[in-house]
């Protein structure tokens, strides 16, 4: 491990938030319960919004679906405050393993894609009645984000086949 992450590593360990996640027997039962169910929330809803963009439920207005998006949100933070917990709760089987890499790669793009989506194509589609399809770039907006989740699910599903030493990424 370089010396720079390690400090990381390090620093890590002696947080207060890493002696909650090891030495407390429910912390971490807790924390994935937490993960999943702002997971569920995450997909749940953002996922509808993404179909609705492809095409699937045109009967209903994009506006309708929209109004989910701050569960979405909400779960999104779960996620994030989660995911942190497991980190510090183990930093080396974590900084190192390529899925977890993956799995934040997938997440900036969605990341770049939502930004994308509120800046040039929102204004074009949150009107639209029902029965209309959404133009060509939210549709493909919809696309890349409901991948970019999927992404994230299946490499965070695959945090545990990769654990160091198994290194095989270029970048590690």
């Amino acid at each position: 491990m370089d010396p720079l992450m390690q400090s990381i590593a390090t620093w890590l360990q002696n947080t207060p938030l890493h002696k909650l996640m090891v030495d407390y027997r429910w912390s971490w039962p807790i924390a994935e319960s937490l993960h999943f169910i702002g997971l569920s929330l995450l997909i749940g809803t953002v996922g509808s919004f993404d179909l609705r963009l492809l095409g699937l439920g045109k009967g209903i207005p994009i506006a309708a679906f929209h109004k989910f998006i701050p569960f979405g949100i909400a779960g999104y933070l779960i996620n994030v405050m989660t995911g942190i917990s497991f980190l510090s709760g183990a930093p080396d089987q974590y900084m190192y393993n390529p899925a977890v890499q993956l799995k934040f790669l997938c997440m900036a793009v969605a990341g770049v894609n939502v930004v994308v989506f509120y800046l040039l194509v929102f204004g074009k589609i949150k009107a639209r009645e029902p029965g209309e399809e959404a133009p060509l770039a939210a549709r493909i907006v919809g696309g890349v984000s409901l991948s970019m989740w999927i992404g994230v699910m299946s490499f965070g599903r695959l945090i545990t086949f990769f654990r160091p030493p198994f290194h095989w990424c270029p970048w590690c």
